[in-house]
């Protein structure tokens, strides 16, 4: 997606080999047209996929699952990271690593929004080593139901997390590739 590309040239910061800030639009400010274009993309690779419902990991995948579950008119459903006292254990859990925090937390799904018979698009940030994806389809699968998609606004295509993804099968979308990543350098892959 030329756009994402363009505005992570221009505002995002590469503070080292692994690190990309882009703060200023996707995870901490959040520019809704830049999220609306970005669930229209989305949605034009999905629409045929049969998807029942959006999933993401809260927090930063929220903004552009939203949009992606707004235009394509399906429920969307976040994914916790902390565990609530509410949820009273009707929950499915998974232990995930976060590559950007080094820490580990219990991803978990409330029984009550998934069933057997749904096709689920997980809609994330970033992606690396592929943890958190990983976590968010093993939640999917543990309740019986399908992951028909993943949706990735940008992925670190040096890092292995497409690889492992796809090695299980997994119908991968990443809207921006970077192949490069060092201080103040992001190059990306042509397509």
């Amino acid at each position: 997606m030329k756009k994402l590309e363009e505005r992570i040239l221009k505002e995002g910061r590469a503070l080292s080999k692994e690190v990309l800030k882009v703060d200023s639009f996707l995870n901490h400010a959040v520019d809704t047209k830049l999220m609306y274009d970005i669930g229209e993309e989305f949605k034009k690779y999905f629409e045929n996929h049969n998807i029942t419902k959006i999933f993401t990991i809260e927090s930063s995948g929220i903004a552009p699952a939203v949009m992606t579950a707004f235009l394509m008119d399906l429920p969307m459903v976040t994914l916790k990271k902390k565990t609530s006292k509410i949820l009273n254990g009707e929950v499915y859990q998974t232990t995930v690593h976060s590559f950007t925090k080094d820490s580990d937390y219990e991803l978990t799904l409330s029984k009550d929004y998934i069933n057997s018979n749904d096709k689920v698009l997980i809609i994330d940030d970033f992606l690396a080593n592929g943890e958190a994806a990983k976590g968010a389809a093993r939640l999917v699968e543990e309740a019986g139901a399908k992951v028909s998609g993943i949706g990735i606004v940008i992925e670190k295509s040096f890092q292995l997390g497409r690889e492992i993804l796809e090695e299980k099968g997994y119908d991968i979308c990443s809207l921006a590739r970077i192949s490069k990543l060092d201080k103040d350098v992001i190059e990306f892959i042509e397509e």
